[in-house]
């Protein structure tokens, strides 16, 4: 049954606000071979929303059905309330798409491009304001071609932005970015959620998801394995603390067991136990330490990262 979120209105009535996106039992197949096995979730309005998946998992299949160049096997879809197998230009004049791969003319410069997608569109944005906002404002007249991939990058979101959709996809946007230049889109994309935009996000890194996305699906061989926020994806056997650390040399692990009430993993070096008795553990650790006069290298006590959640549920396949 679709859903929705009566909200209050500044003259005392109630209006609906309905999710952005609504999947319910979406399949996708080819001949015998099933990509997407009855999907179901919802994007809401004003939400960066992450996709996430290893390479294999559908993840691509159920985004192009939603962005309408895919046709579904069975289930329903509405996207912006239409039905993505039947799109029409005035939808299509509502979204914006960030795709992997973009081949944009190398001859004309950051301007004429902008200015030529902003025609198709019946209301776009500014062509230097667009520009300003993805960071490439003092590129204007500089020619594609001569462009950074960074900044090809760059451009590529700005091409989806022009037409001022309501709902963006956005497949890898930070891929080729250096640190720097990722934290800048980090930027753009908290921006846009400022100006209520509704965003799908595709990452390969967990760390952007993690940092951007207010929830997040996982996508395990055409089934959703997890969906909700990152904070709160967490499988059994994955809420324990981490505790890691490294002892000198001339200390050998053995030392240490029968002090603490965890099993100890020493992985390159790096000694590392699972707790859910974090400050126990600590306090056994740092008392046998003080004992002992050890030190223990790089002490660090960390919750599960949507990471550790990601590669939990796909069996290590990070994509």
């Amino acid at each position: 049954m679709e859903r929705a979120l009566v909200l209050g209105s500044r003259n005392g009535a109630a209006h609906v606000e309905r999710p952005a996106i609504i999947v319910r039992g979406l399949r996708k197949s080819y001949g015998a071979t099933a990509v997407l096995r009855g999907i179901d979730f919802e994007v809401h309005s004003g939400e960066v929303f992450g996709f996430l998946g290893p390479n294999g998992a559908g993840k691509t299949t159920a985004i192009e059905i939603l962005e309408g160049y895919r046709r579904r096997t069975a289930g329903e879809v509405t996207v912006l309330g239409i039905d993505p197998g039947r799109p029409t230009r005035a939808w299509r004049d509502r979204i914006g798409l960030v795709l992997q791969e973009c081949e944009l003319d190398p001859l004309l410069t950051v301007a004429e491009t902008l200015a030529l997608y902003a025609s198709f569109y019946t209301s776009p944005r500014s062509v230097d304001a667009t520009a300003e906002l993805v960071g490439l404002g003092v590129k204007r007249d500089a020619r594609v071609r001569s462009l950074s991939g960074g900044e090809k990058r760059r451009l590529d979101v700005a091409v989806a932005l022009i037409g001022d959709p309501e709902l963006l996809f956005m497949d890898e946007p930070t891929t080729g970015f250096d640190p720097s230049a990722r934290r800048d889109a980090w930027n753009v994309i908290e921006g846009l959620r400022a100006l209520g935009k509704t965003l799908v996000l595709t990452t390969h890194y967990m760390d952007e998801a993690q940092h951007l996305s207010d929830r997040v699906a996982i996508l395990r061989e055409g089934e959703i394995v997890a969906i909700g926020r990152p904070a709160e994806l967490a499988p059994a056997g994955t809420t324990s603390t981490v505790i890691s650390f490294r002892l000198p040399d001339e200390v050998a692990i053995d030392a240490l067991r029968g002090s603490v009430s965890a099993p100890l993993e020493t992985v390159g070096g790096v000694v590392s136990l699972r707790t859910e008795n974090a400050q126990r553990v600590l306090y056994e650790l740092t008392c046998w330490a003080e004992r002992e006069r050890v030190e223990l290298i790089g002490l660090q006590a960390r919750s599960p990262t949507l990471e550790d959640v990601f590669l939990e549920l796909t069996g290590g396949n990070h994509g």
